[in-house]
């Protein structure tokens, strides 16, 4: 069953955490205005600033972190500081009946697409893919589209993505309508063969990645192919892949090429050219609720994530 969690109201108080990498923190401090702007408090998670090699601690301490963030009942929301690498090492370990019985806003993206697909999964919650607080809001320049994701956490609006946005590429036409799954290609891959793996079954999934090669997005799409999951998908979202061009000086198959080979044979509806993910902006969407494709209009919807 769907759970959505609780809206903001100003006053109420958010959870900072991270649970892959170390966050800059020096763009972190910068970052937390924002949020007071808004009308949040703000309580940052005791092992934020941990250092681990590439993990923001060690995984019992990023573990500590999101489960005290659940359990507080001040908290109203937690909001990741960054991605990186390490969520998928503790998600096996987390406390869902924890999540389940403590719904709350929980909103990252990029590494933490494990953590989406897991929780979403085991407990039915929605979660949010959106910008986070040192990579997307700590920096010099803001887009007022990245900032204005975050309104959506305070009014239960629907979503609706229009080339108002961005221009909007259909690679196969049609409608379809289904609960949103996805994320950034790399760590959804990474959840098959596990008990966290990604279901597509009947679902829209939307997917994003960065500084990734050709080759290297041409054999996580085979996985996923071989996998089922693009033929069990309803319709496809292609959001935004950073940097995933070839190596100067190498053979190589462009992008583009990559994408129309695996996708346009499903023929499933599909549009690509959403500002989702490692850009800028970067438009925050609900994952668990029911969204639509519609390529005749070029609209992508989706229902509120809160209530």
């Amino acid at each position: 069953m769907t759970v959505r969690p609780e809206r903001l109201q100003k006053g109420d108080t958010v959870g900072v955490i991270a649970p892959a990498s170390p966050p800059d923190m020096e763009k972190l401090k910068h970052a937390i205005p924002f949020l007071e702007e808004l009308g949040l408090n703000v309580k940052v998670g005791k092992h934020v600033a941990s250092l681990n090699g590439y993990l923001a601690g060690k995984d019992e301490e990023r573990i500590e972190d999101l489960h005290e963030m659940f359990a507080d009942k001040e908290i109203k929301a937690i909001i990741c500081a960054r991605g990186g690498f390490g969520t998928a090492r503790i998600a096996d370990r987390l406390n869902y009946d924890l999540i389940k019985n403590n719904p709350k806003i929980f909103w990252g993206y990029s590494d933490i697409t494990f953590l989406h697909t897991a929780i979403y999964q085991k407990t039915g919650l929605v979660t949010f893919h959106g910008p986070m607080l040192s990579s997307d809001i700590g920096v010099e320049e803001v887009h007022d589209l990245t900032k204005e994701s975050f309104k959506q956490l305070f009014s239960p609006e629907p979503i609706k993505y229009t080339e108002a946005i961005s221009p909007l590429e259909i690679m196969n036409e049609g409608k379809a309508e289904g609960e949103i799954v996805g994320g950034n290609l790399s760590l959804l891959v990474s959840t098959l063969g596990t008990s966290f793996e990604i279901d597509t079954k009947e679902k829209i999934l939307f997917i994003e990645e960065i500084d990734e090669e050709p080759y290297q997005v041409d054999r996580m799409l085979n996985q996923l192919k071989m996998a089922g999951k693009l033929a069990d998908a309803v319709g496809i979202l292609v959001c935004d892949f950073n940097n995933c061009v070839p190596k100067e000086g190498k053979d190589s198959w462009t992008l583009d090429h990559v994408l129309e080979d695996y996708l346009r044979p499903i023929l499933k509806p599909t549009m690509k050219g959403f500002k989702i993910g490692h850009c800028s902006p970067n438009i925050a969407i609900p994952i668990g609720v029911k969204g639509t494709i519609d390529t005749d209009l070029k609209i992508f919807t989706a229902e509120a994530g809160i209530k």
